[in-house]
C-alpha cells in the first residue's frame, strides 16, 4: 500500500520562495516569478513525486500542454511582448513545473536567455499585487 504522505503534493520550497500564487487551473498552480525584469509565469502541475513531463500520466501530458499554450498566449496579449519563451529546465528544481516568460527587445539580456542573468529585481509590493492581478484579469478575459 502506497505511503500517503508520499503520494502528497507539496510545492518545492525555491518555488515557494521565488514565486506567487496567481491562480489555480485545472492541472497546475500558475505563480509569478517575482523578478520584475521580465513577465515571468511559472506553471507547477499538481502531482505528486513528478520531475519530467513524460512521469505525468498522458491525459496529463495533454492538459499542461493546453496550460502551458493559454498561459503564453494570454501572457503575448497582455504584455505586447515580441517573443514567449517557454521550458522546463529543472536542473536547480527537480519538481516539474514550466516557464513562461515574455521577452522583447530592449529587456534585460535580450536576446540572450533570463536563466542565470544577473540579479533578481523582485517586484515591490504594489507593483507585485498590481501584476497579479493583471494576470487573473487576462486570464479571465481568455477563459470566457
Amino acid at each position: 500500500m502506497p505511503d500517503a504522505d508520499n503520494d502528497h503534493f507539496i510545492l518545492d520550497r525555491q518555488l515557494a520562495w521565488d514565486s506567487e500564487h496567481v491562480l489555480w487551473l485545472e492541472l497546475c498552480e500558475l505563480r509569478l516569478l517575482n523578478d520584475s525584469r521580465w513577465p515571468w509565469l511559472i506553471l507547477v502541475p499538481q502531482r505528486a513525486k513528478k520531475e519530467e513531463i513524460h512521469d505525468l500520466e498522458p491525459l496529463d501530458q495533454t492538459m499542461l500542454a493546453l496550460e502551458t499554450n493559454l498561459s503564453a498566449a494570454t501572457l503575448k496579449a497582455m504584455t505586447g511582448c515580441e517573443k514567449i519563451n517557454t521550458g522546463a529546465l529543472g536542473n536547480s528544481v527537480r519538481q516539474l513545473h514550466v516557464h513562461v516568460v515574455a521577452r522583447s527587445e530592449g529587456d534585460a539580456n535580450w536576446p540572450g536567455p533570463v536563466w542565470g542573468y544577473g540579479r533578481r529585481a523582485p517586484y515591490q509590493t504594489a507593483e507585485l499585487a498590481e501584476m497579479i492581478n493583471a494576470l487573473r484579469a487576462a486570464f479571465d478575459r481568455a477563459s470566457m
